[in-house]
């Protein structure tokens, strides 16, 4: 893995680490396309039940794009198109991907770095983090693939708000927005998003995928099948349903396998 997207493992919890603290973690083409990668990699993991994903430091989350990089990346509209293909996909990656995502916010949280986090299923931040997306001030559209994510959380008017106001606002502000799950005291935020993720790989990993694959099916309005229905009761056939009403009526903490 590129020392620009840093992994480590403790336990089923893997923690992603946006590595570019010099420039408080501001993304990179290549840092795009590490960081499909590495979801990827993860996704076809079974091994893995949580993913935290963070920037390196307590500064920056990520401020989106790194700017400096318009003049040779995207200075014209089929560079821009070569380089949002390689955004897109990584974001892809991220709405795709089976296990949990905990977005772990410190600081600044603005432009890609909002679209990153917002592709996560929880978003723990600190009380002084930055959340926004200026993007007009740079005269660049927020393109389909980037702004679902953002109407998924936060609702058409208020996504159309941010961007035309491209106002910096905070983080009680975000969580009114729906644009984080959780304010903590900037001390806290490793803290509780480490916790979160214990309660989450403490739980039967199937369900939580099944819950994922859930919600996912429910932003699509067309009736359940059949087929989708009957899922709803693959859980009855794993060893981790009966390892946990076991567990329960034992009054011991159960251990799942996954399978």
């Amino acid at each position: 893995m590129s020392e620009l997207i840093l992994t480590g493992r403790e336990g089923a919890i893997v923690t992603v680490t946006l590595n570019r603290p010099n420039k408080l973690n501001a993304m990179t083409r290549d840092m795009w396309a590490g960081l499909g990668d590495c979801i990827q990699a993860l996704s076809a993991d079974d091994t893995v039940r949580c993913i935290i994903l963070r920037g390196a430091g307590d500064k920056a989350f990520s401020p989106g794009n790194d700017i400096s990089e318009f003049e040779t990346q995207r200075a014209s509209k089929a560079q821009a198109m070569a380089y949002g293909r390689i955004m897109h996909a990584t974001a892809a990656a991220l709405a795709e991907c089976p296990h949990p995502l905990v977005a772990q916010i410190h600081g600044i949280c603005v432009g890609g770095g909002l679209e990153i986090a917002a592709l996560c299923d929880l978003r723990i931040c600190g009380e002084s983090s930055r959340f926004g997306a200026p993007i007009k001030n740079l005269g660049l559209v927020m393109a389909y693939q980037e702004m679902a994510p953002l109407i998924r959380l936060a609702g058409p008017d208020t996504a159309l708000e941010i961007l035309l106001e491209g106002r910096i606002f905070g983080a009680h502000e975000a969580r009114e927005k729906r644009l984080v799950t959780r304010v903590v005291p900037d001390a806290q935020v490793a803290q509780e998003a480490w916790r979160a993720a214990e309660r989450i790989a403490d739980g039967a990993p199937l369900v939580a995928r099944w819950h994922k694959q859930f919600v996912r099916r429910l932003a699509d309005a067309s009736p359940i099948t059949e087929s989708e229905y009957e899922t709803c009761f693959d859980c009855f056939d794993t060893e981790d349903f009966r390892e946990g009403y076991a567990a329960f009526l034992a009054k011991r903490k159960p251990v799942f396998s996954g399978r």
